[in-house]
């Protein structure tokens, strides 16, 4: 092992020589010459030297990396002031930004026409090289023999990608330098493939090549453009202090010295400085760890007070919310600084947290821009008050943004033990660093009888052995209870830096969690108020993170639809709802998504929404077999639509009997459908007890009078706590019109015949007839207004003739129907000596307990006299309106009318999830 580790080293020593050899070669042109030593740069402008005559190299102990070169020179050097402040902007382009020859040309564009007096720009490496260096290090120290093809493979990409941009002297000058640099990188690989394993300094060492090359590959195509410039290899600048977390901590005055002196012999109004590197105080190289890039220019960004640092990425800003999850997510114009730590701490593609901290200490704004798309201003992150100003389209919320961080478990430490007891915090959390692991949140309850927190998926056994060890006295003394595990979670943080002066956020992001039926496992708070972090489910998280940003207006209110029974009821609000879709989402924010319509035969399910313009063709086209609990399972099982409503349009029993399981299980139910209100008792009364328990609705307004606000009007009166005495009404839109054209000498069947003919009746006029529907109209209305009716309570005068209830078909019927006309005209006759009309009225007569449905007389000056086709009237007699009843009056039939009281009830419904009114 000694042997393999003294090879090492001597490798190492020998290729970092080279190394440094060749950075000497690359500052400026073949027309001038610049010297890199460790810790600068010596530049001379006007006059070329010959590498074979400096002085000789003498190998030092002092840099990992490169002997220290003694140059005797005659001339001397000239010093250049660094300037500061805001003649600096300072550039960061990405792996993806440098990924190829043409994008690094659009990098070299973009730093030709920035206008500002002075810029340094950092480059990370090629995207993908940074990952395929670290698979060299694990092939090698693996001792698989492949890291010598993976080799070739990186030096051919950056070959190619020189020869497309480079020619001439320029050319030669970098692939000499990229074979010398291959062939150096070869043998330190070997040297770790012969010790079969690699130091930290050695990792670093492999892994920072490809940031040397990219800043040499754009440095040179900016001059070759003819704009003068250097590249900085910022190890020789950047000094910083590894920490025990895996990080680094930035020593900002010994790297303003370097810099300093850097430039004061490398002046150059465009600098191309290495991403991710730099070298500790002992000149050992190092790097700043994963997102380094961006750390590195918000150091030099605070280095040289420069007046602003841009983040070049392939995005057009920062969004409001991860737009892989949320589609409607926004860009944001601007940040604060702590909204944007915020956001970056709990998951978003913002920025690193510590990459915003060396730029806040002089207000230096940072902007995000996408490379890709010029035209989009990107994101500014600055302090408040700067945002504001700029900010001329501020969204009224007081969020600016939504986060995620999945793949988490929650460890509950709980016990009456804990109460009052010094230390137990202390002692909990000393076990949980002493095992290196990372605690994302912490929430205690004031009780102090529980502390939760949540921690990676990955850590969790060793956090979980290590507190059950560290407390195995306190748990057997049951002192402690348990230390629970819940896992599968995830976190959603609310940022903004509004939501400390705003009252009831907190209130509107539980509501929105509650009506999409998510859980919520552990609450957290800063005092600061900039987030507010809840824990959910994961399989709940992007339900959640899609309820809370429509909820606060960054998105629409998404609803996941299915209709139950596209006949005509159902088609018809098909058809009303893909006609007002588009004014829906762009004057109300609301978008209604019909995910699957199903009948009693064929169903037809799509992911992201049926067209509705071509629903019918579609439904015959592409149709399966109707299956009701697959069906309920396609619409609600979509993570990406966090409210879902079930519509059902049928008259069908079984259907009917389904809503209590959807309504446990968050699908809020919508419906004309009589059967279930009307239907047995308790499971009526099952339903509003849930609907009042929970945030789920269910909603039935036009199980009374089609389009009419009968159901709301009567809630209205109940809860401002006005008495119901009675309630009468024409509840049939078929009988109304029956009766309002059953006069002079007209026959009963003549009129049944010419409603059906017109559509008034059902296929089977008897199902009118029966007086069925009105009774199960006055059981709904009884049952709302507080009383325990059952449909078999209620005494129904039927208009059917009994010889004629037992009738084959309604084609039968209607021809034996003249046979009974007499006993009915004889009625009219009666009613007409009397001055009087006849209706058929369903009557709610709360004082005594009881309904009735019967065919009554009305005189002619009654408002129940002075209907039109086919409308509905109802009465409602209560203390208040007591001498007048208010009445509702208006068309109480039709497809057109009913559906559009379901539509009225799920813009309804919309309104409760969030979407403004």
């Amino acid at each position: 092992m000694a042997f393999s580790a003294l090879i090492t080293s001597r490798v190492f020593q020998s290729s970092a020589a080279l190394a440094h050899h060749d950075r000497t070669k690359i500052s400026r042109p073949p027309s001038q010459c610049c010297f890199f030593s460790p810790l600068s740069a010596f530049s001379f402008p006007s006059k070329r030297i010959d590498f074979a005559q400096r002085g000789k190299m003498e190998s030092s102990n002092s840099h990992i990396l490169a002997s220290v070169t003694d140059i005797s020179v005659e001339k001397s050097v000239e010093e250049f002031q660094l300037p500061e402040g805001g003649l600096w902007s300072v550039h960061k382009f990405g792996g993806t930004c440098v990924g190829s020859s043409e994008r690094i040309k659009n990098v070299a564009e973009i730093i030709i026409n920035d206008d500002t007096e002075r810029k340094l720009v950092v480059v990370s490496a090629m995207s993908k090289v940074t990952d395929m260096m670290y698979d060299l290090i694990f092939k090698a120290q693996s001792r698989d023999d492949s890291y010598v093809s993976a080799v070739d493979f990186v030096f051919e990409r950056h070959r190619s990608t020189a020869h497309d941009l480079l020619d001439g002297e320029e050319l030669a000058g970098f692939l000499s330098r990229l074979h010398h640099d291959i062939h150096n990188l070869k043998a330190m690989l070997r040297a770790i493939y012969i010790a079969g394993h690699a130091t930290e300094a050695f990792s670093d060492f492999v892994v920072g090549h490809g940031e040397l090359w990219t800043a040499q590959l754009l440095a040179a195509v900016v001059r070759k453009n003819g704009v003068d410039c250097l590249w900085m290899d910022t190890r020789d600048v950047l000094i910083v202090n590894p920490t025990s977390s895996n990080q680094v901590d930035p020593d900002f005055s010994e790297s303003e010295k370097r810099l300093k002196k850097w430039y004061s012999q490398n002046p150059s109004k465009t600098v191309i400085a290495t991403g991710f590197i730099a070298s500790t105080p002992d000149n050992i190289p190092t790097t700043l760890k994963r997102d380094g890039s961006d750390f590195s220019a918000a150091i030099i960004g605070a280095l040289l007070r420069a007046c602003q640092v841009t983040i070049w990425t392939d995005v057009d800003g920062v969004y409001s919310a991860d737009p892989r999850k949320v589609s409607e997510a926004v860009i944001l114009k601007t940040l604060s600084y702590q909204e944007a730590w915020e956001m970056s701490y709990f998951g978003a593609n913002v920025l690193h947290p510590r990459t915003i901290i060396p730029v806040m200490r002089y207000d230096i704004p940072i902007v995000i821009r996408n490379i890709f798309n010029l035209s989009a201003p990107g994101t500014v992150i600055c302090q408040p008050l700067i945002c504001e100003n700029e900010d001329d389209q501020i969204v009224d919320t007081p969020v600016k943004g939504f986060a995620t961080i999945d793949n988490l478990t929650l460890i509950n430490v709980e016990g009456t033990g804990m109460a009052g007891v010094p230390g137990t915090a202390n002692a909990i959390f000393g076990a949980v660093k002493d095992v290196g692991a990372n605690v994302i949140m912490i929430s205690q309850a004031s009780s102090e009888h529980s502390v939760c927190f949540a921690v990676p998926e990955k850590e969790v056994k060793v956090v979980t052995e290590a507190l059950q060890s560290r407390f195995r006295e306190a748990l057997d003394a049951g002192r402690l209870s348990q230390v629970a595990i819940i896992p599968n979670c995830s976190i959603l943080a609310a940022v903004g830096q509004k939501m400390a002066s705003t009252p009831g956020v907190s209130a509107t992001l539980f509501d929105a969690l509650a009506k999409a039926n998510i859980n919520i496992r552990a609450i957290a708070q800063g005092c600061s108020e900039y987030n507010i972090t809840v824990v959910v489910k994961h399989e709940d998280c992007i339900r959640a993170l899609r309820a809370v940003h429509s909820r606060f207006f960054l998105s629409r209110t998404t609803i996941a639809m299915g209709i139950i029974g596209p006949g005509l009821i159902g088609g018809t609000l098909l058809d009303q709802l893909r006609d007002q879709a588009a004014v829906l989402k762009e004057d109300f924010n609301i978008d209604l998504r019909v995910m699957g319509i199903t009948g009693s035969r064929n169903m037809l399910l799509n992911d992201s929404g049926i067209d509705l313009w071509k629903w019918r063709e579609l439904l015959k086209e592409k149709g399966e077999a109707a299956d009701l609990t697959r069906f309920t399972q396609h619409v609600h099982g979509n993570h990406f639509f966090p409210n879902t409503v079930l519509v059902d349009c049928t008259a069908d029993s079984h259907v009917a009997s389904c809503y209590q399981d959807w309504l446990c299980k968050g699908i809020h139910v919508i419906t004309p459908n009589k059967k279930a209100n009307s239907g047995p008792l308790d499971q009526y009364l099952k339903l509003r007890l849930l609907q009042r328990k929970s945030y789920t609705h269910y909603f039935y307004e036009a199980t009374v009078g089609a389009g009419l606000p009968i159901i709301s009007t009567l809630r209205g009166l109940l809860e401002t706590g006005d008495k119901i005495l009675r309630i009468e009404g024409i509840f049939s839109g078929t009988l109304s019109y029956l009766f309002n054209n059953y006069i002079g000498t007209r026959s009963f069947s003549e009129v049944v015949a010419e409603a059906k003919e017109a559509g008034y009746t059902e296929p089977d006029p008897r199902d009118d007839l029966s007086g069925t529907d009105v009774a199960r109209k006055v059981v709904i209305l009884a049952r709302e207004s507080g009383l325990k009716l059952k449909l078999s309570d209620l005494p129904v005068h039927s208009l059917v003739p009994e010889p004629l209830r037992a009738c084959a078909s309604a084609e039968e019927f209607m021809k034996l129907l003249p046979q009974y006309d007499e006993e009915l005209a004889k009625e009219r006759q009666e009613a007409e000596d009397a001055g009087e009309v006849l209706r058929y009225v369903g009557v709610v007569d709360a004082v005594n307990q009881k309904g009735t449905v019967q065919l009554q007389r009305y005189k002619k000056d009654h408002p129940f006299a002075q209907l039109f086709g086919s409308d509905n009237i109802i009465a409602f007699t209560t203390t208040r309106y007591k001498e007048q009843p208010l009445i509702v009056r208006g068309p109480g039939a039709g497809a057109q009318v009913t559906a559009g009281g379901i539509f009225s009830d799920i813009l309804r419904l919309a309104s409760y999830l969030g979407a403004p009114s």
